[in-house]
Formats: structure tokens, C-alpha cells, sequence
């Protein structure tokens, strides 16, 4: 049966650990999701892609800094939406080659958050450049930048992380949907927006989570399945240890047993299976997999699936 499906690409399906961010690296790595994106599309099913871009996004901030001597540095905003443009133009290359009778695009998206949200108290999202203690501190005084050190490694920027309140271009994506288009959108999560005292939106220095945001994405244009793409094929608790388990289709009292147990941590699998979670509570079918597994995981054949 045809679902509408909000997938969310990890990081790694666009650059590898230890992989130099070249274009031909990124394109090789998003050529290889291409092939398992298409096997989605052919079984029938509506897709809206959402995709990670903490490396690129952190090479563009790295690109500004060594060229502020002679053009003029960008907005944390600026780069974000930078991001989106360029993964999105090699998503869709790659996926018109395969599907040329199918239309796709990406859809630049700004997401808005709440100034009001406890993130902008006490930023922790770690960005840009490794600074020395004596340049953070001059940063803070300078630009104004809350710094602090990260994995004993240096200090960088530290910006909030704020939930996702709504996806600006929403009913875009669903009009998009409803005329049978491939959709590229809230790439990184979205651009971070807020309104100001006029009530107009403005980009904030911020940085929203990509799961959260596909969740916000999939609630808000009524997907029927949330698929998480990870580089394992199943979510798994006592994970690395000799009495490790493997997940398959678990209810979500038992997956908020699991979560409330620490099996997940917070910077890997935690905002994943929190997404789940929250998704499945709306009847729903939320699914963490491997990018190779994700049609057949789609048919209840693999990964880990959170149901109401």
C-alpha cells in the first residue's frame, strides 16, 4: 500500500567519518543513497527527504574564516541555507538520472523556533572553528560568541539548539506531494528562524536538531511512516556490551522503558528514538534503519519499528 513518507538521511549518507569534504566524496556517498531512495519511490511510495549537514555546514563557517580578510563573513543562517542548496542540487541530480520520468526538488526551508525556548539560556551546540583559550576569550569580548571547550580538543562557538515550533514552507511540501513531486526539504533541520517584535521572521544563530525536525515535518504534512536512516540496521539496547540486543518491532511503552534507562545515548541514538516515540503516538509507525534496508524496512522486512 502507498504511504507517505518522511525520510530522514544521517549524516554519514553524504560524508563518511574521515572522509575529506570534496564534492566527489559527498557525490559518491549520495549517489550510493540515490540508489536505495529510488527503490522507495518505485514501490509507490510519496517521499519527503530530510537530510543531516553538520560537516558541510562546519566546512562553510570554516571557508568564511580563512577568507575574512577579503570577503566579508556570513551569518550562521547564510551558511545553513548554502548547505541545503548544494546537498539538495546533488540529491536531485542523482535521483532525476534515475527516476527521469519523475519530477524533484528541494525546497529551501526555514524552520521557526521560539526566542523564548529555554536553548537561548545556555547554548551547547558546538560549530565552526577549534579556537586556542586565549582566542575563545577574546571572541566572547570581540563578537559576543559563547565558547567552550569541546572533547579536550579546543574551544569553539557554542549556539542554542531550540525545538523545531512549525516548518515555514509546509504547505509548499504538501502541494508538492499531492502533484506527485520528490521532495528535498528542511535540510539540517531547516534554517532557524524566529519573529521579531514586528512579527516579521528573522534567521537566528542556531543550529536545530534534524531529527526533531523531521518529526515537526512529518506531523505537520501528515506522513504515515517517520523513517530514521542510520549507519546500523537496527536500534539496539545494552548496545556494545556481551548481553547487547537487537530491536525489531517494539511498542512504545517499551521503547520509553528502554529510553528512560539511558540505552541511548544523547548524541547518537537518543533525539532518534525520542522522535519515534513521539511520532508513534499519533497511531503512527516510526522506523530506524540502514540506508541499504530502508524499502524492505518500509514492509516490516527489517530495521526497528516504534508502534502505536
Amino acid at each position: 500500500m502507498k504511504k507517505r513518507v518522511v525520510l530522514a538521511l544521517g549524516g554519514n549518507a553524504i560524508l563518511q567519518p574521515g572522509q575529506v569534504g570534496s564534492y566527489e566524496n559527498q557525490k559518491a556517498n549520495i549517489e550510493a543513497s540515490a540508489d536505495s531512495i529510488t527503490e522507495i519511490i518505485k514501490r509507490g511510495h510519496e517521499l519527503v527527504i530530510v537530510h543531516g549537514n553538520g560537516p558541510q555546514v562546519g566546512q562553510i563557517l570554516r571557508q568564511n574564516e580563512l577568507a575574512k580578510e577579503e570577503i566579508p563573513v556570513q551569518p550562521l543562517p547564510i551558511c545553513s541555507s548554502e548547505s541545503q542548496g548544494f546537498i539538495g542540487y546533488m540529491l536531485q541530480e542523482s535521483l532525476k538520472n534515475r527516476l527521469p520520468e519523475k519530477n524533484v526538488a528541494t525546497v529551501l526551508t526555514m524552520t521557526e523556533v521560539d526566542l523564548k525556548d529555554e536553548a537561548f539560556k545556555q547554548p551547547t551546540k558546538p560549530i565552526g572553528s577549534f579556537y586556542t583559550e586565549e582566542e575563545s576569550k577574546q571572541l566572547e569580548v570581540e563578537k559576543g560568541w559563547v565558547m567552550g571547550e569541546d572533547a579536550g580538543r579546543g574551544y569553539r562557538r557554542l549556539v542554542p539548539s531550540p525545538k523545531p515550533k512549525t516548518i515555514v514552507e509546509v504547505d509548499v511540501i504538501r502541494t508538492m506531494l499531492e502533484n506527485k513531486i520528490i521532495v528535498v526539504s528542511t535540510g539540517g533541520g531547516g534554517i532557524p528562524v524566529a519573529k521579531n517584535e514586528s512579527g516579521q521572521l528573522e534567521g537566528v544563530a542556531a543550529v536545530i536538531d534534524k531529527d526533531s525536525s523531521a518529526l515537526k515535518l512529518s506531523e505537520e504534512v501528515d506522513s504515515d511512516v517517520l523513517m530514521i536512516l542510520t549507519d546500523v540496521p537496527n536500534v539496539y539496547i545494552n548496545y556494545g556490551k556481551p548481553n547487547q540486543e537487537k530491536l525489531e518491532t517494539i511498542s512504545i511503552e517499551k521503547a520509553e522503558e528502554y529510553y528512560n534507562e539511558g540505552h541511548f545515548s544523547d548524541g547518537s541514538m537518543g533525539p532518534k528514538m525520542a522522535a519515534c516515540i513521539d511520532f508513534a503516538k499519533q497511531g503512527k509507525t516510526a522506523i530506524i534503519c540502514s540506508l541499504d534496508e530502508a524499502a524492505d524496512a518500509l514492509e516490516g522486512k527489517a530495521g526497528t519499528r516504534v508502534v502505536g
